[in-house]
């Protein structure tokens, strides 16, 4: 019996890049995900941090040969007809693991079946296949035109860029260097003071340092403005590089509320409360700066969450202070500052 059609579209996603412990750092990547039945395919894959071979910088010869063979215009790159759905998004190595899956036709229509946790050449589906994940099954007109409106220009945009605008060099100096790090450009500035409107619009976010003043915050505003750019503009909570760097990366996530893992973050107290859309990992981490500017950290949670509202408790040593607690998950990052 043939399974039953599923809805199939597309949609900007992102895995949010981020500082590690002991100088690590994971990579920003923003591509397309595959959207199923409304839901983002990826999403159902509990506890993957992955993306699809739809990356915003990838060759554009490469980013059309992956559009191509999803529409199975070329042979398929791995045996019995199996594609890469999402892959490690620091290397894209298969030896470090993938998500692939039979695509083939079926008449008019396209499906993808047999999904499975893929190492080397061939994909054991009895033990590491997804079992109850499809088959799918796409009306071809809907698939189609949906990955023939990349190869007409609707692919992600260029490489992400923000503009640090304080007067603490060091700082933003910091902070652009771990942003660039991760994938995102950035550029540093006491004001916008003659830079000209098509050099501003650029730009897809604004961070403000916590030293700068008001009026010259609202000045940057106004230039933006009169350059007809909508970015948003981030007030730095403290000046800590880790806690700037998760600030951007939720700025620069306008992905429909929706489509994210994590939707709603609160600390108070003695506890934390994190909003959880899809079973997923969830890391917490609280920062505070002491009296010599020095920023400390500490691990508050590391694991995986179903759909919902959890609370985590906070360790009264690590939230001392003026005090912030970051939630990451694949593609979203939430800061919220502790209340007292």
């Amino acid at each position: 019996m043939a399974a039953e059609y599923t809805t199939f579209g597309l949609a900007p996603a992102t895995r949010a890049g981020a500082l590690l412990a002991g100088g690590d750092y994971q990579v920003h990547r923003d591509f397309v995900d595959f959207v199923v039945d409304g839901c983002p395919l990826l999403f159902r894959l509990r506890d993957l941090d992955a993306v699809s071979p739809l990356a915003s910088d990838v060759p554009p010869a490469i980013f059309t040969a992956q559009v191509r063979g999803l529409l199975l215009e070329s042979e398929a790159p791995l045996p019995a007809d199996r594609y890469i759905v999402y892959g490690c998004p620091e290397c894209a190595d298969l030896a470090c693991g993938a998500v692939t899956a039979v695509i083939e036709r079926d008449g008019e229509d396209f499906i993808w079946r047999d999904f499975a946790w893929q190492t080397g050449e061939q994909a054991d589906l009895e033990l590491n296949g997804y079992h109850g994940m499809g088959p799918f099954r796409f009306r071809g007109a809907e698939y189609r035109a949906a990955l023939a409106a990349l190869l007409d220009g609707g692919s992600p945009g260029a490489r992400r860029r923000v503009l640090l605008i304080g007067t603490r060099l060091a700082l933003l100096t910091g902070l652009a260097a771990a942003l660039r790090t991760i994938g995102i450009g950035a550029d540093t500035a006491q004001d916008t003071d003659g830079v000209p409107a098509d050099e501003l619009r650029g730009y897809d976010a604004v961070v403000f340092g916590r030293s700068t003043g008001a009026a010259e915050r609202d000045a940057v505003r106004r230039a933006f403005a009169a350059a007809g750019v909508d970015v948003p503009f981030v007030d730095g909570l403290a000046p800590a590089v880790p806690l700037l760097l998760a600030q951007t990366e939720h700025a620069l996530d306008r992905s429909p509320r929706e489509r994210r893992r994590l939707t709603d973050l609160t600390a108070a107290g003695d506890g934390a409360e994190v909003e959880v859309t899809s079973s997923c990992r969830v890391r917490l981490t609280a920062y505070r700066v002491d009296r010599l500017s020095r920023t400390r950290a500490q691990d508050l949670f590391d694991g995986v969450l179903e759909p919902g509202r959890h609370r985590v408790p906070l360790d009264p040593k690590a939230v001392r202070g003026e005090a912030f607690v970051v939630a990451r998950a694949a593609g979203t990052v939430l800061v919220t500052a502790v209340g007292r």
